[in-house]
């Protein structure tokens, strides 16, 4: 299993993440902050308290996360925009950008 080796809290719950294989980029809290229990960390400077912990990361109060999600979602996130960027002619790869659908 991967480890959290550097956590950098960013504006707008943004965190920039390095894992000890190599892994690196930007993950957003946003879509985990729905549940109660991550409520907390709406508070910008609670959270910005987040360090690496065990493989994961961790704030003060005992809010965590695996690297193993974070790591999904931040590759997950870079195929998707990989993907969008290859595509032929947009949203429809059919039809070329000059022709009507």
């Amino acid at each position: 299993m991967d480890k959290i080796t550097k956590v950098v809290p960013l504006d707008d719950f943004f965190l920039d993440i390095v894992t000890s294989s190599g892994v690196s980029g930007i993950f957003d809290m946003k879509p985990y902050m729905r549940g109660s229990a991550f409520r907390e960390l709406e508070n910008p400077a609670y959270f910005k308290q987040v360090r690496p912990a065990h493989r994961g990361i961790r704030w003060p109060n005992g809010q965590d996360l695996s690297s193993d999600t974070i790591i999904w979602d931040i590759t997950k996130r870079e195929h998707l925009h990989a993907a969008e960027a290859h595509e032929p002619y947009g949203t429809n790869a059919n039809t070329p950008p000059d022709q009507p659908e």
